[in-house]
């Protein structure tokens, strides 16, 4: 993420001009809810970190049922963005055009092409995330997890901070 963050900063000086055209081509209430969605599971993967350091089982495993939802909720909406993004030729190298008049065409083209590493490389990250939740899920049920033993509920659930202090970077920009 870093080598991203470092190339985004760099050329958003360089064109402001060309990047602020190519935000007004997001979805501001996309990235709002998904903002949400993914502060709650963080809040639900939290809970149950909480619930299984008091023995608390059926809790952890509904917080981590609900954080699994919320994420999968948030996949699914990024990726109905970028459908959308594919059907208004928006995909950079995928029949890219900008019909809009403007001189910053090749620059509006590297701000969707950072805005498609940055987001998918998250995308990527939280199909982990949801992946070691479910895996934390199986270990519960299987009896693995206790209020003694719960490193993997933690390990996870720090994992899945991670991911959402990632977004916190990323929607902004």
């Amino acid at each position: 993420f870093g080598g991203l963050f470092m190339a985004y900063s760099v050329y958003r000086y360089a064109y402001p001009e060309a990047f602020a055209e190519g935000s007004r081509h997001l979805d501001f209430w996309i990235g709002t809810i998904n903002t949400a969605l993914l502060l709650t599971s963080s809040l639900f993967v939290a809970l149950g970190d909480h619930a299984i350091k008091a023995g608390r089982h059926a809790t952890l495993r509904g917080c981590l049922i609900a954080a699994w939802l919320l994420g999968a909720l948030f996949l699914a909406l990024k990726f109905h963005e970028y459908h959308s993004k594919y059907v208004e030729h928006l995909v950079p190298g995928l029949n890219f055009r900008y019909d809009e008049p403007t001189h910053w065409a090749p620059q509006i083209q590297l701000f969707i092409f950072l805005y498609f590493a940055l987001t998918g490389l998250h995308a990527v990250h939280m199909l982990f995330g949801l992946g070691a939740i479910a895996w934390v899920l199986w270990l519960d049920l299987r009896g693995r997890v206790t209020a003694q033993r719960h490193g993997a509920v933690e390990m996870v659930g720090l994992y899945w901070h991670f991911v959402d202090c990632v977004w916190i970077f990323l929607y902004p920009l």
